[in-house]
């Protein structure tokens, strides 16, 4: 592979015009040194131009000629320049943010959330963070996760729950990077609040398909957050006090003006008000963002990143609880010449989750590690012609839970399921060509593999069928346990490859519009176990193997992108159709926690979303926001297969969790003056599907419910509205010190959503009732921030 690619490299260059020479560099903004991922950098006159990477590097090719060079950012000034290409130069520019006028505000979208009509990317959404933090927000705690919502596509199973669903997916299916380390829970306070510091977050790219062949290992969605690099030019501070938690950032250089840092840490204090209060239970939770860099010389850069994150809980002592993410990340940027670019990556994730019930007096911890090494590298082989390849390795630890005793009286005995290892490898290469004046390529190729490591022992089951049918009972049962097989450390149980294909395509319509279509196959090994509709602490990972298969996903979509007035308002229609083979899928009444063989109350299903999303921007004047709508439809199915009897449902396709046939969403930012700005949110969402009981029987005395086909029922639909204004009080110009306030309504009319309904039995009356269950009502906040 290695030497395929430079036989390539040396091919295009030797193929390259003798006059042709190449520009490169990097483009910053002026008052902090970050680094600008999405600048644009073109040649006034010509076709020729690039898009800085997310290090903020360029490269284009032109012939030897003078030229006007321009770099645009929207929200930033342009810079116009002259230039004489008659070789090869390294030329780095920093551009500032418009100065707002006194007689005149016209607020402008970032370029990246504008469409791009020549590029071949599909179904990806940039969200600024800018952007993020005028929305209104539940107590006041920007949430980037919220956010990413109120995109079309985009879902969740309602207030309180964790994660995010894309195109019908589950949570487990979506890839969460955070400066390239994996994620594994996205929440505090389970649901409430996301992890991501926005203070600390630089950039937000949500692909909801055609994902790129860099990219693997979840079927539906990649959410690459990249973190701050840190103010180079001056040292800052930045914060805010809200009415449950506070925050604060420092930034500065370092290293003689050679690097820079950023800190930032956000705590809560609910459980201080709990204590005032009397209330023997506490509820807190922390984060850490740690970034560091060092320019080692021109050519050279190295960064340190690091998270850590922990939600707590204590109910009158009897039960406590506490889970969290840890990460770090070491990069090396070297750029090898004016058209190679390349970075290497060493990184660490943890994602760990502790019980204790001291009522029966025991402790429960689980966790998921992995050690990832990539290296990545981008060649501009020309203006028409940019290739990424790349390689990299994951190795999983696996934890899913011991149990020990607290007191030597205890009635629990220690208990620690098998502990899983696993490897998954993966190799890449990926063009973007640029075929004619209108038409545009992106194609490339992922080889991914996976390998389930031994040092434990595995169930043998007759028949191989760790699942039967009892045609007698007519249910499914755990299948006959025959022996087990030893494997060692140096044994591999099982071993899977996959070929992954990516390819999209832009044809250019006009100067106003274009067409895209893309299509994607990714491959998933590892799986979150969990049979209830939304993520909880106690859900676990769990690898691929003998018997549970990895999930394949082949996702086809068609877009239509338009830009009116200059750009000042576009349009995004999409629809996809997506399909998932070898989804989990569990039995009726399984039973996932503290189980070592959990192969016995699985079955491997498929699933099929298919939808249409329509988006329509607003980007410049006093208000702008957006318009998204999705019609869509997530559904299951799962036969019985060599296990016997008809399936999961009788075998036929039931709605998902996250299916929503209806999602409609508006948000909104108006600029009133310099002083004062408002933001709006309005949402309504088909409500999510459940199972109802539909009768009842009675038994030995007691009243037994029967139920409705699975997810054939929905809660009532889920509606609300959002306010916010910021108020920025008057400040001279020289003045560091800048505050300001944001007070915002959460659910204005006091929607009461339902977050579940359950049944039961009026012990007084005997009838039969169902009881809506509903998180928030209406929710003020208040919250001050400040820069200095």
């Amino acid at each position: 592979m290695k030497n395929l690619v430079l036989l390539f490299i040396l091919g295009t260059t030797m193929l390259s015009a003798q006059d042709n020479y190449t520009l490169s560099g990097s483009i910053k903004d002026v008052s902090n040194g970050e680094t600008l991922f999405g600048a644009s950098v073109f040649l006034e006159g010509t076709s020729i131009g690039a898009i800085t990477n997310e290090y903020g590097f360029y490269s284009i090719t032109a012939p030897e000629g003078p030229y006007t060079l321009t770099i645009s950012y929207m929200g930033y000034t342009d810079i116009k320049t002259d230039i004489t290409l008659d070789k090869n130069q390294q030329l780095d520019f920093e551009i500032k943010e418009f100065a707002t006028q006194l007689d005149e505000i016209v607020l402008t979208a970032e370029e990246p959330e504008r469409v791009s009509l020549r590029k071949p990317e599909m179904s990806v959404s940039k969200v600024n963070i800018k952007t993020i933090k005028r929305m209104p927000v539940v107590l006041g705690e920007v949430d980037i996760i919220k956010a990413i919502q109120l995109l079309p596509g985009v879902t969740n199973n309602g207030e309180g729950s964790s994660g995010f669903n894309v195109r019908g997916g589950a949570v487990d299916q979506n890839l969460v990077l955070l400066d390239e380390a994996i994620i594994y829970n996205t929440s505090h306070m389970l649901g409430f609040f996301s992890i991501f510091n926005a203070d600390a977050i630089k950039d937000v790219k949500l692909y909801k398909g055609g994902i790129p062949a860099r990219f693997g290992g979840r079927t539906s969605s990649v959410l690459d957050i990249r973190q701050k690099d840190g103010n180079s030019k001056n040292f800052a501070l930045t914060g805010g006090i809200g009415l449950i938690s506070s925050r604060l950032t420092a930034e500065g250089p370092i290293f003689k003006d050679k690097g820079s840092f950023l800190i930032a840490g956000r705590t809560s204090y609910v459980h201080l008000f709990l204590k005032a209060a009397g209330e023997k239970s506490s509820v807190n939770f922390y984060d850490l963002n740690l970034k560091a860099n060092y320019n080692l010389n021109k050519n050279n850069k190295l960064f340190l990143s690091g998270y850590f994150g922990r939600d707590a809980f204590d109910f009158n002592g009897n039960f406590t609880s506490s889970y969290g993410n840890m990460s770090g990340n070491l990069r090396w940027n070297h750029i090898f010449n004016d058209k190679l670019f390349s970075n290497a990556s060493a990184i660490f994730s943890e994602y760990d989750y502790e019980l204790g019930l001291d009522i029966f007096e025991f402790d429960w911890v689980s966790s998921i590690k992995n050690y990832n090494l990539k290296y990545d590298l981008k060649y501009y082989a020309s203006n028409k012609f940019k290739l990424d390849f790349g390689v990299s390795g994951i190795y999983y630890d696996f934890d899913p839970g011991a149990i020990a005793p607290t007191t030597p009286t205890s009635p629990i005995n220690p208990l620690q399921l098998d502990q899983k290892k696993a490897f998954e490898s993966a190799l890449y290469i990926n063009a973007e060509h640029t075929l004619t004046d209108k038409l545009t390529a992106q194609y490339g190729l992922r080889y991914s593999g996976f390998s389930r490591l031994g040092g434990q022992a595995m169930a043998d089951y007759a028949n191989e069928q760790p699942v039967a049918y009892n045609n007698t009972l007519g249910i499914y049962e755990r299948g006959e346990q025959i022996g087990e097989t030893n494997f060692k450390k140096s044994e591999t149980i099982k071993n899977f490859n996959n070929l992954e294909p990516r390819a999209s395509l832009a044809y250019q319509l006009n100067e106003f519009s274009s067409v895209k279509a893309g299509y994607s196959r990714v491959a998933q090994y590892i799986h979150l176990l969990s049979n209830t509709s939304s993520v909880t602490p106690l859900d676990v990972w769990t690898p691929s193997g003998q018997y549970i298969k990895p999930q394949l996903s082949d996702q086809f979509a068609l877009g239509y992108f338009r830009n009116f007035k200059d750009k000042a308002y576009s349009l995004e229609v999409e629809t996809y159709y997506k399909t998932t083979d070898n989804r989990i899928d569990y039995l009726d009444g399984s039973d996932l926690i503290g189980n070592n063989t959990i192969e016995t109350e699985i079955l491997n299903g498929e699933s099929r979303a298919y939808g249409l999303e329509l988006l329509v921007r607003k980007n410049e004047g006093k208000f702008t926001g957006w318009v998204a709508y999705t019609l869509s439809k997530s559904e299951q199915r799962t036969l019985g297969g060599n296990a016997g009897g008809p399936g999961i449902n009788n075998g036929d396709w039931y709605h998902t969790a996250y299916d929503r046939t209806h999602d409609f969403s508006v948000t909104g930012s108006y600029q009133l003056n310099k002083k004062w700005s408002f933001g709006t949110n309005l949402v309504f969402q088909t409500g999510r599907p459940v199972t109802y009981p539909n009768g009842q029987y009675e038994y030995e005395g007691l009243s037994i419910a029967s139920y409705s086909d699975r997810n054939s029922d929905r809660l009532p639909a889920y509606h609300r509205l959002d306010l916010s204004a910021t108020y920025k009080p008057n400040r001279k110009p020289n003045k560091r010190w800048k505050g300001e306030w944001v007070f915002g309504l959460y659910n204005v009319y006091n929607r009461k959503n339902a977050a579940s309904v359950s049944f039961g039995q009026n012990i007084e009356t005997g009838a039969n009732e169902a009881t809506r269950t509903a998180i928030f009502g209406i929710v003020p906040s208040a919250t001050y921030n400040f820069k200095f």
